[in-house]
């Protein structure tokens, strides 16, 4: 009778590991996922979110400029976290800058910097996020300066504006370039920003790419959810920033 419930325990044991090594054969986090299979489903994830967010767009009332801007916000973030795996490619400049041709100068600092701050608490913080909120404040500000070039008779000039995303893809990268002196001689700042050419390039093809890809759907959108009840964002004079 012994032998049997030392049986019975053996057996159930060999069954219950067999379970589990089954189990971990077909556990979800034990997938191997290549470079490319998991940039597809970071692009899914950031389709999602999109999508969601301009279905929760839809049910807010016109004029909610402040809700809209947090809700950028979150795509923005989202954007720049998901597509992490590709160089300097992420919809943060673009967005920012039509924060600023759209909603002016202070609102497109602050929406700069909060995207800074959120993503670099996942992608990494340090003092170089004080120069990548620096960088995205002054393309919102740039926005802002050019709106009544870029933004004509309510609806946006796509080329200029493509033209200056791309310019501002170098000019973000450039400033962000500063924080290496505290690291190393001014002798090498300009060998450093030369080596980085790449990148910036990278940078300004994903600015006009997201321009040709977001920028009127998200200036209809802006627009949608301007204040009329105060003087408009877009005419906030920029010496009110500073």
């Amino acid at each position: 009778m012994r032998l049997g419930e030392n049986e019975y325990r053996t057996t159930i044991k060999s069954k219950l590991n067999l379970t589990r090594r089954e189990a971990h054969m077909f556990d979800a986090h034990a997938v191997t996922i290549g470079t490319h299979g998991m940039l597809l489903i970071n692009a899914a994830m950031l389709c999602l979110v999109g999508w969601a967010l301009w279905k929760a767009e839809r049910r807010l009332e016109s004029g909610s400029d402040w809700i809209l801007l947090l809700m950028l916000c979150v795509f923005a973030v989202s954007g720049r976290v998901l597509l992490d795996p590709i160089p300097n490619v992420q919809p943060v400049t673009i967005i920012v800058l039509l924060a600023g041709i759209h909603y002016g100068a202070p609102r497109a600092i602050a929406l700069a910097t909060a995207v800074t701050l959120c993503s670099n608490l996942i992608l990494g913080h340090g003092l170089w996020s004080l120069y990548q909120a620096v960088g995205w404040s002054a393309v919102g500000v740039a926005g802002a300066l050019l709106s009544s070039r870029l933004l004509v008779d309510g609806r946006l000039n796509i080329e200029r504006l493509a033209m200056v995303a791309a310019a501002s893809g170098f000019a973000f990268d450039w400033i962000v370039s500063i924080s290496a002196l505290h690291s190393m001689g001014s002798e090498l700042l300009l060998p450093y920003m030369v080596a980085g050419l790449p990148f910036d390039l990278l940078h300004a093809a994903g600015n006009v790419a997201f321009a040709a890809w977001l920028a009127n759907p998200l200036s209809e959108i802006m627009t949608k959810h301007l204040d009329t009840s105060s003087p408009m964002a877009v005419n906030d004079s920029v010496s009110s920033t500073l």
